[in-house]
């Protein structure tokens, strides 16, 4: 099966610190992949490899989307996303004051097709486009569970319905590959087990996902295979459970000992 993602030696330097050193490892399309790792190692700098926000400084990223590979490493975050690639932040990114369906909009103008003459003249291709636009939110918004609040404000939404919509405004981008950065950050164990639920649905509608999550909960409930990063370098790969049981996992998390001590 050809990877949709495929990295290889990544290395990201900044000045005299290493934050990442040679990471390998693939996703496969339709799979979901746990990033773990203590604070600190790097799982965040790869994000931002991957999405363009980082050029690495070493190594290779090719994404992979009907048949055709494009290395992207370096690619500008604009060019990442309209290739088919989405990703939500550790600290929620939203424009607070604009309503819950206008973020959502916001995400899917990544598709907008119209001229700047037809949205200065309002043509009628452009208000359809618009119309389009609007009703297409809604529905990512019923999918994330939000239906019916597009009016609200977003900074007005709890923390938990925060970053729903943020998963919402991803997906309106229509990515292949999803990428969340502890989603389940601040949410409580109902929030948590909804969202496990949500990936579960998104994987289901073709998209892959890489997801970075503290809760363990999480990454032994949605994914197939997890990869762990500490100091930023590679440490091992495997199902959630010979990871979690993993005594290399155990000394990088809880120190050297633990792993003896369990």
């Amino acid at each position: 099966m050809t990877p949709i993602l495929e990295i290889s030696g990544l290395s990201k330097n900044f000045g005299g610190l290493k934050a990442l050193q040679n990471i390998s490892f693939r996703i496969n399309p339709d799979e979901i992949i746990g990033l773990i790792g203590p604070n600190g190692a790097g799982k965040t700098t790869l994000f931002n490899c991957v999405a363009g926000v980082e050029k690495p400084s070493l190594g290779k990223v090719t994404f992979t989307k009907d048949g055709q590979a494009t290395s992207i490493g370096g690619r500008k975050p604009e060019t990442v996303t309209l290739l088919g690639i989405a990703r939500t932040f550790q600290n929620i990114r939203l424009f607070d004051n604009l309503t819950v369906l206008d973020n959502v909009k916001i995400g899917r103008h990544c598709r907008y097709k119209s001229s700047i003459f037809g949205a200065v003249t309002r043509s009628r291709s452009q208000q359809a486009e618009e119309k389009a636009i609007a009703e297409t939110a809604e529905e990512f918004l019923a999918f994330v569970g939000l239906k019916g609040r597009g009016g609200e404000i977003a900074s007005s939404m709890p923390y938990g319905d925060q970053r729903r919509l943020e998963i919402a405004r991803a997906l309106a981008t229509e990515p292949r590959l999803l990428m969340l950065d502890e989603p389940a950050a601040g949410m409580n164990p109902m929030e948590s087990r909804e969202l496990m639920d949500l990936i579960e649905r998104i994987r289901k509608k073709g998209v892959a996902i890489l997801l970075i999550e503290h809760d363990m909960k999480v990454v032994m409930g949605v994914c197939d295979r997890v990869v762990v990063i500490n100091h930023g370098e590679w440490l091992t790969e495997g199902k959630p459970k010979d990871v979690q049981n993993d005594p290399k996992v155990i000394e990088a998390y809880l120190g050297s000992g633990a792993a003896n001590a369990a």
